[in-house]
């Protein structure tokens, strides 16, 4: 429930203002919060100027006081950031450190969601990668040996996957170590899940974005979520169900390789109107 303090109240109406759901109103000079219809968005407690709102369904502990210098990001390198980021696919032998993990998670965990819902869970797969890989490269072949015993012209264009997944597989097998071209050596995997794929690609696009300012580097592995569908011994492994929507899953690790520039992309295209 979020509550505020009518003794540190000042009746500023910042939060009454600020509100998304209309929530919150002045009673007597002071702010008062109608918890049915508040969904714990949180700006009442952002914006309050002497802290007079709080709530027990959260951590206070997350609140951070804003301060110029901790919170700023010059536009223009946050730009560049971006445009220096590559998928990585090159990783040292080297573990992923505990706290790294924690802080890709919780940039997860802090990415807007609608209607604030929340609704995004992980799974971090580092002890039992091992098994997740033959699952997945098993997952693909017989995907791909499906597709090819089956081609019509709605899945032509399915055919080129299906004959690598195939291939891979049978190369794999051969040498777990040196063939692996879908996890690539990495040392931890973390799944992204929603029911809704837009929280889960906010989440999962900032998780990149702080993988690499750790210092480490990541992929998506399309072909990763493509295995996991509708493969039970897979969900098992991650301990989800077939009701769990993976949007996701970044590969990794310490990059053992070193890029000098960024790369041209198209031209964006833009309807001004």
């Amino acid at each position: 429930m979020f509550s505020v303090n009518k003794e540190k109240c000042i009746g500023c109406s910042q939060c009454v203002k600020d509100c998304p759901v209309s929530t919150i109103s002045l009673v007597d000079n002071k702010a008062e919060i109608n918890n049915e219809r508040c969904f714990k968005c949180g700006h009442c407690i952002a914006i309050c100027p002497v802290e007079a709102v709080s709530t027990d369904d959260y951590n206070m502990e997350d609140v951070i006081p804003y301060d110029n210098d901790s919170f700023t990001v010059e536009a223009d390198n946050l730009l560049n950031f971006i445009k220096f980021r590559r998928s990585v696919r090159r990783f040292k032998d080297k573990e992923v450190e505990q706290e790294k993990i924690e802080k890709i998670i919780e940039t997860g965990r802090f990415t807007q969601t609608s209607t604030n819902s929340q609704d995004v869970s992980y799974v971090v797969v580092r002890e039992k990668l091992d098994e997740l890989r033959d699952l997945v490269y098993e997952s693909l072949k017989i995907k791909g040996e499906a597709i090819l015993a089956n081609l019509t012209p709605q899945t032509a264009h399915l055919e080129r996957y299906a004959r690598m997944w195939v291939a891979s597989y049978e190369m794999y097998k051969q040498d777990p170590v040196k063939n692996d071209k879908i996890f690539f050596n990495a040392p931890v995997a973390i799944f992204v899940a929603s029911p809704n794929n837009v929280n889960a690609g906010l989440a999962s696009s900032n998780m990149e974005l702080i993988t690499n300012a750790l210092g480490l580097g990541t992929f998506f592995s399309g072909f990763s979520i493509v295995a996991a569908k509708d493969n039970q011994p897979i969900l098992d492994l991650l301990g989800l169900d077939s009701s769990d929507e993976l949007l996701s899953c970044l590969v990794i690790g310490y990059p053992n390789v070193k890029y000098q520039r960024t790369v041209p992309r198209k031209d964006a295209v833009v309807n001004w109107i």
